[in-house]
């Protein structure tokens, strides 16, 4: 039961809605690919988008298919099994005409025409003749001359160019269309249908539009061969939740029918086919759980309806029976809506996201919530997706899958084959198919969409994994490591946590950072004891973090201030529970601080407070976690060598510590002991700390900085320290920050 409830609520996001009654009522009938909409031609980059339940997908120009989000099915295709918070890419493909994504598992349409499908499979919704679950993709067999596709609660449709539809998978309720209740393990052709021009699944029931205008249904209900839908006239678009149903008319009226408890409809009664007032202009809807996106037809975004993770976009929480703009967008040329998350696709083939992100949904390198549009961080070949930064180098990511680097190389740690300081970008030398990277003081890792571990630079300690202390200015592979899902660097040495949620870490060892219960140096990597279901790792100076997947915090390593936050200043050589926290959902670990986030929003801290860095008040060293005070609705953190940085749901930005070269950005050179707002970033979405200066960047892509700059970190063209903050100089419509000892990273949307 519990099973059949997560599979409903999940695909009818993705699909069609309710069962269609015996008169046929429910009804679907665009001209766009569900929950991705054809791409207008000259629109949009030749982008392509759509969500599933807790997945997104996104299709490139160049071809390729990117996905963040769940992944315990294998639905994002890089191989692997564990969530991501930052886009990887879709093993293989040539080229991708339409994308779809159900309740765990996904389609594509590639240019040949063929259809590929990766993720759950035990009903045969992947088309390989199988119910084995893939996560890469696999060839559905026997279909060629595809055009369209949708997925629905465990089954799946295609349409031909030729104007027939075929289906595969569940087929309980006769939602395949064949006359028969039977499952089918690759494809079967819809009787009775020609002329259809589009596709739509439900959780176990169909929807195809005819060119003539006409909607055709079958499935749930006792339709096991599609009859025409009745009541319908003049419909170019339409979308369906799991209780309500849109429809655009010629005229760009929107109109809805069915359950209507949050308002997704409008303030209107439920069943009753009715206007959805305040809108005008409509081109094109999507549907979610219980929130309704509509694309008008000069660009804009308007939303209603359930409002509890920001699906609407309007910087607020508060659901909406009146349509709301979605806030800093235009020129979209289409949208698509998951379970509690939106995405929109601009003309400039830039994918912005909002909503829930308990996932890593969003591709935002979070998975923190967005009450108002990010920018995904992908746009083409030269799309920088996720940066790094040690002590003096920097890392970035693009998302073609090569690693770039630049700064400091006196230990090979740019991985260009050289020692040689590099004051611009060179390439990593002999690494492809890179889906995260990390940069400790003067090693590098990246971990490659096979789940692979790579390591170069220095290595004294051992803390490039590969059995030596040689140095390395190429990359080698960690050894005995698989299945990693992320990967955290600490000043000598490093973890990796796999997808099975165990962590294993390897380098120095001399405070017990390494939580195998020894001091000893490990030259290749160690089980970290007695932790499972991790979900998120954070490496500091000699200490080392863990949330399972209960939100509570376990912590290992140099203890000398209470950083472990387990009431004591003793060194843990294995992980200890920090007491007193739960629902915690994000970490920050400084050089003796470490911070926590929680789900409500609120932050924690505990360790080294000498300059007031935990922000509770007082310069006291704290051996268990107390409450940053002052602030609520946090969605994201970041601690600096001696000071912390917090950004709220609103898009305000507070800083609180050590402040010696103005790094808390509030004017003056003062250490605070609780958080201080600073004035000049609102609207902030994204903050990064480094040893002494601070950045932050704006909704509007501008990134701006404050601290020390002797190192021109700041990057205004000075090397005078800001107590304030300062425009960067190019680039801008920047998507993400990090911020190393001496120098910035910013991710240009441009990738460049």
């Amino acid at each position: 039961m519990t099973r059949l409830l997560g599979v409903w609520i999940a695909v009818l996001v993705v699909g069609c809605g309710q069962p269609i009654d015996d008169s046929g009522e429910p009804g679907d009938g665009t001209t766009s690919n569900r929950l991705a909409p054809v791409q207008v031609p000259g629109l949009g980059g030749g982008v392509v988008v759509a969500a599933g339940e807790s997945h997104s997908l996104v299709g490139l120009p160049d071809g390729s298919v990117w996905a963040t989000g769940a992944n315990l099915s294998g639905q994002l295709g890089d191989g692997t099994q564990g969530n991501r918070s930052v886009p990887v890419q879709v093993q293989g493909g040539s080229g991708v005409l339409a994308l779809a994504g159900g309740y765990s598992y996904s389609l594509a349409v590639h240019s040949d025409g063929t259809v590929w499908a990766w993720g759950e499979n035990h009903r045969g919704q992947l088309g390989d003749g199988t119910t084995s679950n893939r996560s890469v993709p696999v060839q559905v067999q026997g279909l060629s001359g595809v055009l369209a596709i949708a997925a629905g609660g465990e089954y799946s449709l295609a349409l031909r160019d030729d104007g027939t539809v075929w289906s595969w998978g569940d087929n309980t309720a006769g939602q395949l269309g064949d006359g028969t209740r039977t499952d089918r393990l690759v494809p079967v052709q819809v009787q009775g249908l020609s002329g259809v021009v589009s596709v739509a699944a439900g959780y176990s029931h169909s929807l195809a539009l005819r060119s003539d205008g006409t909607v055709w249904a079958w499935g749930e209900g006792g339709k096991l061969l599609p009859v025409q839908v009745q009541g319908l006239s003049g419909v170019v678009a339409v979308a369906a939740g799991p209780y309500h149903y849109l429809a655009v008319r010629s005229d760009g009226t929107l109109w809805g029918w069915g359950y209507n408890p949050y308002g997704q409809m409008g303030d209107t009664p439920n069943d009753d086919l009715v206007q959805v007032q305040g809108l005008s202009g409509v081109v094109s809807v999507a549907a979610g759980y219980g929130h309704s996106l509509a694309l008008k037809q000069d660009g804009t975004v308007w939303a209603l309806g359930l409002n509890s993770h920001g699906q609407l976009g309007d910087g607020a929480t508060t659901d909406s029976s009146v349509p709301v703009q979605v806030q800093g967008l235009d020129g979209v040329v289409s949208v698509a809506a998951g379970y509690g998350h939106s995405l929109a696709v601009r003309s400039d083939g830039t994918v912005w996201v909002w909503g829930a992100n308990y996932n890593g949904q969003l591709g935002d390198v979070t998975t923190s919530a967005r009450l108002v549009p990010v920018q995904m961080g992908l746009k083409g070949l030269n799309s920088v997706v996720s940066a790094a930064a040690g002590d003096a180098h920097s890392l970035a990511l693009r998302s073609d899958g090569t690693v770039w680097a630049w700064g400091d190389n006196t230990f090979g740690q740019l991985g260009d084959g050289t020692t040689s300081n590099r004051w611009v970008p060179v390439r990593v030398r002999g690494l492809s198919g890179v889906v995260a990277v990390g940069a400790g003081d003067t090693h590098s890792l990246a971990v490659r969409f096979d789940g692979t571990v790579w390591a170069w630079g220095h290595n004294l300690f051992g803390r490039l994994g590969d059995g030596t202390e040689t140095d390395r200015s190429e990359p080698m592979q960690v050894q005995g490591l698989d299945e990693v899902v992320a990967v955290g660097a600490g000043d000598t040495h490093s973890l990796a946590l796999r997808s099975d949620g165990t962590v294993w870490a390897w380098g120095d060892n001399s405070h017990g950072q390494l939580g195998d219960g020894t001091t000893s140096n490990r030259w290749v990597p160690v089980q970290v004891q007695g932790l499972s279901g991790v979900v998120a790792v954070g490496a500091g100076d000699t200490h080392s973090l863990a949330v399972r997947f209960d939100g509570s915090v376990w912590a290992w390593g140099d203890n000398s201030h209470g950083q472990l936050g387990d009431g004591t200043t003793s060194n843990r050589w294995v992980p200890v529970q920090v007491q007193g926290l739960s629902g915690v959902v994000a970490v920050a670990a400084g050089d003796s601080h470490s911070l926590a986030l929680r789900s409500d929003g609120t932050l924690w801290a505990w360790g080294r407070n000498d300059n007031g860095r935990l922000g509770d008040g007082t310069t006291s060293n704290r051996w268990v976690p107390v409450r940053v005070q002052g602030l609520s609705g946090v969605v994201a953190v970041a601690a600096g060598d001696s000071h912390s940085l917090a950004l709220r749901s609103d898009g305000t930005l507070w800083a609180w510590g050590d402040n010696v070269y103005g790094e808390l950005g509030d004017g003056t050179t003062s250490n605070r002991w609780v958080p201080v707002q600073l004035q000049r970033v609102n609207g902030g979405v994204a903050v990064g700390a480094g040893d002494t200066h601070s950045l932050a960047v704006r909704s509007d892509g501008t990134v701006w900085a404050w601290g020390d700059n002797t190192s021109g970190q700041l990057g205004d063209g000075t090397s005078s320290s800001r107590s304030v903050p300062v425009q960067v100089q190019e680039p801008s419509g920047v998507v993400s920050v990090v911020a190393g000892y001496a120098h910035s990273l910013v991710a240009p949307s441009d990738g460049q």
